[in-house]
């Protein structure tokens, strides 16, 4: 891995697509300008985290407005981007979706939301994605100039395996799209990422979107960056927050030379497999 900047967007999401899709492209201007080379955004950022609104938001691969303005602002800015996650339309079917766009604006990867989230805490909060979405079924990485990543999203954080499966593949990050909720945020959103951090010796660079107590459903925020040692590096409050953090390669180094844990894994009792080995 080589250093890299990574410009982090955390804004709430507007009901009006439009709208939204200008005040995003502003932002990623000004976190480019300010020295971010790769740029992320968070879970459903140009829809409402609401099931029923989904399907009226969703988009097609290759047609749909959102992805066209990012394909063209990652190519003009000559940044990678880490599209969140917009609902995908794949023929009769909806997915919850992270495109990764390269500096040419070519989608080099993309991250169907594996794990759905499907919750009912009485008295605090129900929620059924798949209800409405479709869950993904690949593993998903990606190489730049500045090393391996992989992506997931949301929900798919509770589930280590799939980080194992990531770092069998060499990643030394894992951007995360993400909106935990009022409920699970304070309760669970930091330890789970230092511990991801942790577990793989890898960056961990989570996003949210910023909270609204007016939204239907109201997300955590607190978007975060966490080094492989498990330190954080930077933290979002509740509201919105542009920020710019570099991800030093000698973190990366050096936590895996102090604590040798990935060298001291036994592949002969795990019985590991590498799943999509990605682009």
């Amino acid at each position: 891995m080589h250093n890299v900047k990574v410009g982090i967007c955390q804004f709430k999401v507007e009901i009006d697509k439009q709208k939204g899709l200008t005040r995003i492209a502003k932002l990623i201007s000004d976190l480019v300008n300010a020295g971010a080379q790769i740029v992320v955004l968070p879970e459903m950022f140009n829809c409402p985290y609401e099931q029923d609104l989904f399907s009226q938001y969703a988009e097609v691969e290759g047609q749909g407005e959102t992805l066209q303005l990012l394909s063209d602002l990652a190519a003009k800015l000559q940044c990678y981007i880490v599209a969140g996650s917009i609902p995908e339309q794949d023929q009769d079917q909806i997915y919850n979706t992270a495109f990764v766009f390269n500096k040419a604006g070519s989608i080099i990867a993309k991250h169907r939301k594996v794990h759905l989230f499907d919750i009912n805490i009485p008295g605090q909060i129900r929620f059924q994605e798949s209800a409405v979405l479709t869950a993904g079924d690949q593993v998903t990485t990606f190489t730049t100039e500045y090393g391996r990543f992989g992506v997931v999203i949301c929900y798919d954080l509770r589930f280590p395996e799939i980080f194992r499966l990531m770092v069998d593949q060499g990643v030394a990050g894992v951007f995360i799209p993400a909106a935990f909720n009022m409920t699970t945020g304070p309760a669970h959103w930091d330890t789970l990422l230092r511990a991801r951090a942790i577990d793989n010796q890898l960056f961990v660079v989570a996003v949210s979107p910023a909270r609204d107590n007016t939204a239907k459903y109201v997300a955590y925020g607190h978007s975060m960056v966490v080094s492989p040692w498990g330190e954080v590096i930077w933290e979002a409050g509740a509201e919105e927050a542009s920020h710019v953090v570099v991800l030093e390669n000698e973190q990366l180094k050096e936590a895996r030379e102090r604590l040798p844990v990935l060298r001291h894994r036994r592949h002969d009792l795990y019985n590991l497999s590498l799943v999509n080995k990605g682009s």
